[in-house]
């Protein structure tokens, strides 16, 4: 069985969490950490939240930037300067992914349907450890 979290390539479907810390996004997108933390400082679109820890706390959306960062530079061979500028008309998009609700912002029309999408998540993850068990010990 493929193990996407010590294979160098990046992970193409990830867990469905609400939140990723800097490693996790790490192997996901197949660039180190160090790497990731630069591209903070050169793409001011690139912000993620941080915990009370200080740790760094990075959304889907994040990843998708980061992604789409990756891919214009690696791929598409574009310069920091030419991403910065390829990514200015997305400001508006990274903006408001930055300021994404929060639990503590939910309304209470909203909760219903947070509920449904919270029972969706835990049952794909019930499903893929049950997965997972059968795969390696035959259960």
């Amino acid at each position: 069985m493929h193990d996407a979290f010590k294979s160098p390539e990046p992970l193409r479907l990830f867990p469905e969490k609400l939140f990723y810390k800097i490693g996790e996004v790490s192997r996901i997108v197949g660039v180190e950490s160090y790497v990731l933390r630069y591209w903070e400082t050169e793409f001011p679109i690139l912000e993620p939240r941080k915990s009370k820890s200080g740790q760094r706390i990075y959304t889907k959306r994040d990843i998708d930037l980061i992604l789409q960062i990756k891919k214009l530079l690696y791929d598409e061979k574009y310069t920091i300067d030419g991403v910065r500028r390829k990514l200015g008309g997305n400001i508006v998009q990274a903006e408001s992914a930055a300021s994404e609700v929060t639990s503590e912002e939910i309304t209470a029309e909203e909760m219903p349907e947070r509920k449904i999408d919270t029972e969706n998540i835990l049952n794909m993850v019930k499903d893929r450890l049950r997965e997972i068990l059968r795969n390696n010990f035959g259960a």
